[in-house]
């Protein structure tokens, strides 16, 4: 089965989806286990993500992705029984 371009680059997306995905999960069981707040945790890796995002796309990227972000959020996308890796 012959593979387009953009298939390869959708399968290389979403690997390295998923391997992000995994870092974050351990930074954040790392950070509970060390007895951080699920709040606090989360404000940093925000700020983390928009300052490294400002720095390298700048601030329409980072908007942008504040946009798509709430629009999820909105959508439920998030709730804990919808939650898919």
């Amino acid at each position: 089965m012959d593979r387009s371009v953009s298939d390869i680059d959708a399968l290389i997306r979403e690997e390295k989806r998923l391997t992000a995905l995994e870092s974050q999960s351990e930074a954040w069981a790392e950070g509970i286990s060390a007895g951080i707040e699920p709040e606090i945790l989360a404000e940093a890796a925000l700020a983390t993500a928009f300052a490294e995002l400002l720095r390298s796309g700048g601030e329409q990227a980072a908007l942008a992705l504040l946009d798509r972000m709430r629009d999820r959020v909105i959508a439920g996308e998030f709730e804990p029984d919808l939650v898919r890796h």
